[in-house]
């Protein structure tokens, strides 16, 4: 069934406080969003717990309690909780938003660390885990994904409480932790403490200088066996050049005895501090090879969660039951050396590759319980009548025979003994050196189609069962990997479970329709989807820079890190505004309507003694660009304004010129002698004239 990506929250108000805007990550536990807290006006990390936690009201009083915790815990390497609540259905923690990336995704850039700066990079988380320890907080979950790294360089761990809330209130004793940084005694069944966050730092540095993590399997199940079985390698085996200093604190963190590890964080960061300055700078620049190819995990970066049996209410030695989700697990009855050799506790353990005796009842001691059930009256009456009957049957029965064996007889059944016990010999030797009791080692099957790979299988004289599983990279109906993974030793009668590719697990596409880039980018990288090409173009209603389509659609399904194309509107295109002063109302009207924009007449009209009356005048704007159905205003002409022509007949010719200048008129002289220089006739005279008009005077 393929796992459904739940965006019902995204835009809904969480306790009338908190807009969901984006998702940012899911997980096992929770589902974790970018909210916007309307109170305070500031972003933060809205963690939702899945259903079936939120409606446990046990595990809910639980968080509420470890959440109060966390929140007492303030330190500037530590993921601060502001806030815990629940909103009808559902339970939520509100964090700090940290935004920037995680130490994973360093080391998927990066690969390997140098020394100076993988210590550069752990100190503060060591710091934060020191606080938190003596606070009396354990983090139980310590990992690159844990730890986050903001854009202007500080790093905190997150995440704190909610592992520990879980495993405390699961029924079933369910064990939360990460399956590659898991410490041993958490795998066996014991109480976590300071030192489990240690071990699992120490696996974390591994891997930060080397590039690579300690354990690998096909399987989480192979991976915590190494944890408890297998010595975690010295650093410079898988990066030779580093210093021995670094051997030594990655080894003292994770060994296996909690007891030899450093008793908490603090005592910890006193010693990575002062190996740091004790190293010189060849060594603290030490180049690191290229990381070391490695098998994916199933879910590898995501809270494994490990079953366990057992009815204690607080977890802390319970019976673990360690199961791979690929195989059945069972409960072995046996205490004696068949599990404890196995290296992990003889109680319990998945029955798939171990076989199951029966031992008789124990008391409450640990010894044998040999003394009777307490009978009823009636069965004690019964059980006198059975024993009288056995008495009389043994006293019939002769205790000797009456006539001695002939010693040819007896030498007869002694040689047919002698050949069953051979022929039993022979069997064993069969069954253990060549038949299904012999040993054998599983084949690689990896890439081989199922078919074909339990035909291998049966030739190798081994019974298979096949589960399909979910793969990136193997294709569909071809083999994962098996369980014992392939090269171990194990006896044929023993069950091989056959992990077959269902193919790729695919998912829903997010819509991201209507979202700016930021916010498309932050919920692509929720979807655990990545950014295609970015392309633009004009829309008229869609506001610049927000997504107008992706490729693949919404609710395509798509395997996790598909890249997705986006298609970013650039907001309506600009249109030229043209010129349109001198037509007249109708043609400048119908010209802007043409270019896709609006003609405005302003209300009033202004005259003028060149434009004729009823064309445009002026123009807003009368130039650049607007958008699809812009508004521009026109100004239309009134025509010349008409003005009253004085009479100056009779009147000196200078004076009658320079007074109709001064009422706007052209004035043109006809002089017929100008000898006194007075106006003898003018035209037009005692009338109005349009302003700018010529009037003509003769001069006499």
């Amino acid at each position: 069934m393929q796992e459904q990506v739940s965006d019902h929250l995204l835009g809904s108000l969480v306790d009338s406080r908190y807009l969901v805007r984006a998702r940012l990550a899911g997980g096992g536990m929770s589902t974790v969003y970018l909210a916007t807290d309307q109170r305070l006006e500031r972003d933060v990390a809205l963690k939702v717990l899945h259903p079936h936690l939120a409606n446990d009201a046990s595990f809910l009083e639980r968080l509420r309690r470890e959440a109060r915790a966390a929140a007492s815990l303030s330190h500037p390497h530590v993921v601060g909780v502001l806030d815990q609540g629940e909103d009808g259905h559902t339970a939520y923690l509100v964090m700090e938003y940290i935004k920037g990336h995680t130490l994973r995704d360093v080391l998927r850039e990066k690969g390997a660390l140098s020394p100076r700066l993988a210590l550069a990079l752990i100190d503060p988380v060591i710091e934060g885990l020191a606080a938190a320890h003596a606070a009396g907080l354990i983090h139980r979950d310590v990992k690159p994904e844990n730890v986050l790294i903001a854009d202007d360089g500080r790093i905190k761990v997150g995440d704190f409480g909610l592992a520990r809330a879980v495993t405390a209130t699961t029924s079933t004793g369910s064990l939360i932790g990460t399956v590659a940084y898991l410490a041993p005694e958490l795998v066996l069944g014991q109480a976590a403490d300071a030192r489990s966050d240690i071990y699992s730092a120490g696996v974390m540095l591994y891997e930060m200088l080397t590039g690579a993590q300690p354990y690998t399997g096909e399987v989480p199940i192979q991976v915590a066996y190494q944890h408890v079985n297998t010595e975690l390698p010295a650093p410079s085996a898988a990066a030779p050049g580093l210093a021995s200093d670094l051997d030594e604190l990655v080894q003292w963190c994770t060994a296996k005895d909690p007891e030899e590890r450093p008793v908490d964080g603090g005592a910890l960061l006193s010693e990575l501090r002062h190996i740091r300055t004790t190293l010189d700078n060849d060594q603290l620049d030490f180049a690191p090879p290229a990381a070391i190819p490695v098998a994916p995990l199933p879910d590898g970066s995501h809270t494994e969660v490990l079953e366990r049996t057992g009815g204690q209410e607080d977890g802390a030695g319970r019976t673990e039951i360690i199961s791979s989700g690929h195989q059945p697990t069972s409960v072995l009855s046996r205490t004696g050396q068949d599990a404890s050799a196995q290296g992990f506790p003889a109680q319990g353990f998945s029955a798939q590759s171990f076989p199951t005796s029966v031992l008789p009842p124990v008391g409450p001691g640990g010894e044998q319980d040999d003394a009777p059930a307490e009978l009823s009256p009636r069965e004690e009456k019964r059980a006198a009548r059975q024993a009288e009957k056995d008495r009389a049957r043994a006293a019939a029965t002769p205790s000797r025979t009456l006539r001695e064996g002939n010693p040819r007889r007896r030498a007869v059944i002694w040689a047919l003994v002698i050949l069953l016990l051979a022929v039993l010999a022979g069997t064993a030797g069969w069954f253990f050196g060549m038949g299904p009791g012999s040993p054998g080692t599983i084949p690689p099957l990896k890439n081989k189609p199922a078919q074909e790979a339990q035909q291998l299988l049966r030739t190798a004289g081994f019974q298979s069962n096949a589960q399909e599983v979910f793969d990136d990279e193997v294709k569909s109906g071809y083999t994962v990997g098996t369980d014992p993974a392939a090269g171990t030793e194990i006896r044929k009668f023993q069950p091989v479970v056959l992990f077959v590719s269902k193919g790729p697990q695919m998912f829903p596409l997010v819509g991201l329709a209507g979202l700016n880039l930021d916010q498309a980018k932050d919920t692509l990288a929720g979807a655990e989807m990545a950014l295609g090409r970015v392309s633009e173009k004009y829309d008229e209603q869609a506001p610049a820079g927000t997504v107008l389509s992706q490729a693949p659609a919404k609710d395509t399904p798509v395997r996790h890190g598909t890249a997705v194309a986006l298609v970013i509107s650039k907001g309506p295109q600009p249109i030229p505004v043209p010129d349109v002063r001198g037509m007249d109302q109708d043609s400048a009207t119908k010209a802007l309507t043409e270019a896709g924009l609006k003609a405005k007449v302003a209300s009033e009209s202004v005259f003028d003694r060149k434009a004729p009356a009823g064309t445009v005048l002026r123009q807003s704007p009368s130039d650049g660009t607007l958008n699809r159905g812009g508004t521009v205003t026109l100004t239309l002409s009134k025509g010349p304004r008409m003005i009253q022509v004085p009479n100056f007949v009779g009147k000196p010719a200078k004076q009658a010129e320079k007074e109709l200048k001064k009422l706007g008129f052209e004035v043109e002289v006809d002089v017929f002698g100008g000898i006194l220089g007075l106006v003898q006739s003018q035209d037009p005279v005692d009338t109005m004239a349009p302003e700018g008009s010529t009037v003509t005077i003769r001069v006499v």
